[in-house]
């Protein structure tokens, strides 16, 4: 039986506190992980993936994408280090159509040239494997991966993986036969994928910037139209992406070199030389142009009819992050517009397709928003 107490007892002071209530489930330190180490590393990633595109993209305004002949994941990071080596290399070239319909007469410095710009491709290919790799293994070795994250991290290195696979059925493409070229449409499933990686870890990083309660807080309060029209105009923009890649993939942009028209008409005269129809929607250059121009100006129409309504959402950072994606995306097809008029530098090329990297996470950024609003005071 208890013992009995006065009402006057005095407190003793030493006594132990109560314990404190365990964290939410949520919320605890478990499940958080290292939330913002692993965001840092995926920024790290993200930055490295934007760059990767970059540099393929130069590599193919400077035809220096089928300079290495062989896919060799490992010893290829290893560069010609005597002449010896270099002129193996030559020789391997000088066996493919593009040396001997296109580059005949190529000298071994020019070759040189392209070869450093291709290696240096494949080489950051090397280079994001590793950095994935490492803080992979780091991060799951030391059991800081968040609850629900492994699978989501694991699924990047896969995508990488594969991606290796596919760009060397790019390369490949062009290595027999009477092709100058890689295949337009394996380049834009090359350019494809890589958007998919990147989209993926912009996400990602949206995601772990903020805490598992404020993403489940602030999901109560989303605006499921805007968020599904964001959907839309994310996939309508990748899509454009897609055909900007074939636009590349045949060096489109160099003809028809005037705007608002084509060869003087709304439609190209030459849009259906080829035979069979078919190779028309890959291979014809102005056919191609064209479906990349309606389809841009359609992606711009429906631009603004996201824009206007996000314009009536309640939440300010919201509608900041919409006006930020309709203002890229002015200027991404004014870009678009003096690319084709000045018959696509290598400046402007590459300008455009960052632009375009641009965008995408832009629109990402702004659909992500929709779905998780930011907390705002009474006066917003």
């Amino acid at each position: 039986m208890s013992e009995k107490r006065s009402i006057f007892e005095e407190v003793d002071a030493k006594a132990k506190p109560a314990a404190k209530p365990a964290g939410g489930v949520i919320d605890n330190a478990a499940r958080r992980g290292a939330r913002r180490a692993i965001r840092l590393w995926l920024m790290v990633l993200f930055a490295l993936v934007v760059v990767m595109i970059a540099v393929g993209g130069l590599t193919r305004l400077t035809d220096s994408g089928l300079s290495i002949t062989e896919w060799a994941p490992v010893t290829g990071a290893i560069p010609p280090l005597s002449e010896a080596d270099w002129q193996a290399e030559f020789d391997l070239y000088r066996q493919i159509p593009e040396y001997q319909l296109q580059n005949r007469g190529m000298s071994l410095e020019e070759f040189k040239y392209i070869y450093w710009w291709e290696w240096g491709h494949r080489q950051l290919g090397r280079v994001i494997g590793l950095v994935w790799g490492i803080g992979f293994l780091f991060f799951l070795l030391t059991k800081r991966i968040p609850t629900g994250w492994t699978g989501r991290l694991l699924l990047l290195g896969g995508l990488g993986g594969l991606q290796g696979a596919i760009g060397w059925w790019m390369v490949s493409s062009g290595l027999t036969g009477t092709m100058l070229d890689v295949a337009s449409y394996r380049l834009a499933t090359h350019l494809g994928l890589a958007f998919v990686i990147l989209g993926l870890i912009a996400w990602f990083v949206f995601l772990l910037g903020r805490t598992e309660a404020d993403l489940l807080q602030a999901r109560r309060s989303r605006d499921a139209k805007l968020f599904s029209m964001g959907t839309g105009l994310t996939h309508f923009a990748f899509l454009q992406i897609l055909i900007g890649a074939l636009v590349a993939g045949i060096d489109a942009g160099r003809t028809y070199n005037e705007w608002p028209l084509m060869g003087g008409q709304i439609f190209p005269p030459t849009a259906f030389d080829l035979e069979p129809v078919w190779r028309n929607f890959f291979e014809n250059a102005g056919l191609v142009q064209f479906i990349h121009r309606m389809a841009g100006y359609l992606l711009f129409a429906f631009g603004i009819v996201v824009w206007l309504r996000a314009r009536k959402s309640a939440n300010a950072r919201t509608r900041f992050a919409f006006n930020a994606m309709m203002a890229m995306m002015v200027l991404q097809v004014l870009i678009g517009i003096m690319t084709v008029l000045y018959s696509a530098p290598l400046l402007l090329a590459i300008l455009h397709q960052f632009g375009a990297v641009v965008l995408y996470v832009l629109i990402l950024r702004a659909r992500f928003l929709a779905q998780y609003p930011v907390n705002q005071s009474v006066r917003g």
